[in-house]
């Protein structure tokens, strides 16, 4: 077996069963690739959905409690037959040639500390808000700073990421390495546990993400500002275990950058942005949604 790909998912078998559409309509030969669903304690209808499933996928089901996504990975990472492990979301909806693109890279690459980061995109059917494009540029500050879903934009033209970019919603990596490297199961919610086994990666082995703009996804997930509160104090929480585990990351901000985070994302400053955004429309609205992630981000950092 040449690819094993892992999917947590946690109720969402709607969505879900459109991603193991897109896994049946690849090039690469079904004998060649195994399909790892890890069901985390899901209450809806996804144990149903996977093994009613009709498909002609090498398709694999396993339950287990809810601990997060991570903990789920390497539960999968148990099952897994493949010698590459391809990563991706229950949202995602890969391409025809999607696992092809991952594997033209490895055979290309085959040392077990080099991997394949593929490009992940919002879905063609999804109407994009102002809100959904912030999230997946990281420059739209200064050139510097913005959303923290993706950064695509920072990898123009280039055939290398580090390990900021380990995004496990379209990732390949040797087996071979995340069993003696596995998700830190720490990270029992959602943030940062991919980054931070990128940057361990980085740190043990000289990990070498290769970037191949090929191997494309679609993320099928509209996503508002509503979602933000959440996402961002389970991001803040995380940063605390990173910061104590590699505090020359600074992923903890103290000291001027603290202050400068709680300027902007104090009431006043954030009512005025809000204002901004909403008289233009959402055509000013980066510095908005970035101060209003900062505050729900320095909350996640207080909670104990």
């Amino acid at each position: 077996m040449l690819i094993s790909v892992i999917i947590p998912t946690y109720n969402r078998c709607k969505i879900l069963k459109e991603c193991l559409m897109s896994l049946e309509r690849q090039n690469l030969p079904k004998k060649d690739f195994e399909v790892i669903v890890i069901d985390d304690g899901s209450r809806d209808q996804t144990k149903k959905l996977v093994q009613g499933y009709k498909g002609n996928l090498e398709l694999f089901y396993y339950r287990k409690k809810n601990e997060g996504q991570g903990i789920a990975r390497n539960y999968g990472l148990k099952k897994a037959k493949g010698k590459i492990i391809v990563f991706i979301g229950d949202d995602i909806i890969c391409l025809p040639d999607f696992l092809t693109e991952h594997l033209r890279l490895h055979l290309w690459h085959g040392g077990e500390e080099e991997a394949v980061l593929g490009y992940t995109t919002w879905h063609p059917k999804l109407t994009i808000t102002p809100f959904m494009r912030w999230l997946t540029n990281g420059s739209s500050i200064l050139g510097m700073f913005g959303g923290h879903q993706f950064a695509y934009e920072k990898l123009l033209g280039k055939d290398f990421a580090d390990f900021n970019f380990f995004y496990t919603s379209n990732i390949s990596i040797k087996k071979s390495l995340l069993e003696k490297y596995p998700f830190d199961s720490a990270f029992s919610g959602y943030g940062w546990e991919d980054i931070e086994l990128g940057y361990r990666l980085h740190k043990r082995v000289g990990l070498k993400l290769y970037y191949n703009k090929y191997a494309i996804a679609y993320h099928d997930h509209a996503m508002t500002e509503d979602s933000l509160n959440q996402r961002m104090r389970q991001i803040g929480f995380s940063a605390k275990i990173i910061d104590k585990k590699y505090p020359e990351l600074k992923k903890v901000p103290k000291g001027m950058k603290k202050t400068i985070f709680m300027i902007i994302s104090g009431s006043v400053c954030i009512m005025c942005l809000r204002f901004i955004r909403n008289i233009t429309q959402g055509k000013i609205c980066s510095l908005y949604y970035y101060a209003l992630s900062k505050k729900y981000f320095l909350e996640g950092l207080n909670i104990k």
